[in-house]
């Protein structure tokens, strides 16, 4: 099954196949995983980066030469996506990761860049986003090591991803909202001018409608040093909730994570009862 997600920003991995350059990684930024991989085997004449434009070409024998085998997504704007590009780019030019190691000689380029994500999904400001790490080809497929588990609130997911069709396409160093009138929010008693705007619980017996704001700020009450919540009580079923659910819920993406979900309501479970 093709994921399909709502206002998709996401960052990307690139592993190139080709038997002379086998084992290159190269990171990029993307509002289209689909057009975007067809534009780096396509070369630059068709959209494709510079950088792996001129490094290894695809012959006619091999059509496709690059895949693309991990995505991050989930991020709130085109902006925060291309930071966290730059940074898993350069991890020692930011002064975020300084406490991440050199690539050592026993590492490949594979290993190396997941263990640099590894780190970014735990510090600030990513740790708090509600980010998705999703394998898009199984076969690539690393583990956290136990010391540098992510976040809760950043599960991992298998399968791929599409971005939804709004009925304009974005260009890929932007977006664009949908502008509907979306109703009237629960928690300020006013109208939610574009359903953009507009978060709902995913339970069933929850009838929440609210702008983003407003939760936001109902969940930061107890944590108000942030601007961004990572869990909170739905006020419309009283339910605990994780932030990052409530987005993918939003966007789409929810139905796959199962799993996680589970993880998160347990981890919920042994709050309360301590």
């Amino acid at each position: 099954m093709v994921v399909e997600v709502e206002n998709f920003f996401g960052v990307y991995m690139l592993f190139c196949t080709n038997p002379k350059f086998k084992g290159r990684i190269y990171i990029g930024f993307t509002v289209n995983p689909e057009r975007r991989i067809g534009q780096h085997n396509g070369g630059r004449q068709k959209g494709g980066a510079k950088r792996t434009s001129g490094r290894g070409p695809c012959s006619a024998v091999s059509l496709s030469c690059r895949e693309m085998i991990l995505i991050v997504h989930g991020f709130p704007s085109d902006i925060a996506a291309l930071r966290f590009e730059w940074a898993w780019q350069h991890p020692h030019s930011s002064r975020r990761l300084g406490h991440v190691g050199r690539k050592s000689r026993r590492e490949s380029s594979l290993q190396f860049h997941w263990h640099v994500l590894s780190h970014m999904l735990r510090v600030a400001p990513w740790s708090r986003l509600p980010l998705t790490a999703r394998w898009l080809r199984q076969e690539y497929r690393l583990d956290f090591p136990p010391e540098l588990q992510p976040p809760l609130h950043v599960p991992i997911a298998f399968g791929p991803v599409r971005a939804k069709k709004t009925g304009g396409e974005a260009p890929e160093r932007g977006g664009s909202g949908d502008t509907e009138a979306a109703g009237q929010c629960q928690l300020c008693r006013t109208a939610v001018e574009s359903s953009a705007d507009l978060l709902s619980c995913f339970h069933p017996s929850c009838q929440l409608s609210s702008h983003l704001t407003c939760l936001a700020k109902h969940f930061l009450q107890s944590e108000p040093a942030h601007l961004l919540p990572v869990e909170g009580v739905c006020p419309g079923c009283c339910n605990p909730v994780l932030w990052g659910d409530l987005i993918r819920y939003k966007k789409g993406c929810y139905g796959d994570l199962e799993e996680s979900t589970a993880l998160a309501q347990g981890h919920w479970a042994d709050d309360l009862q301590l």
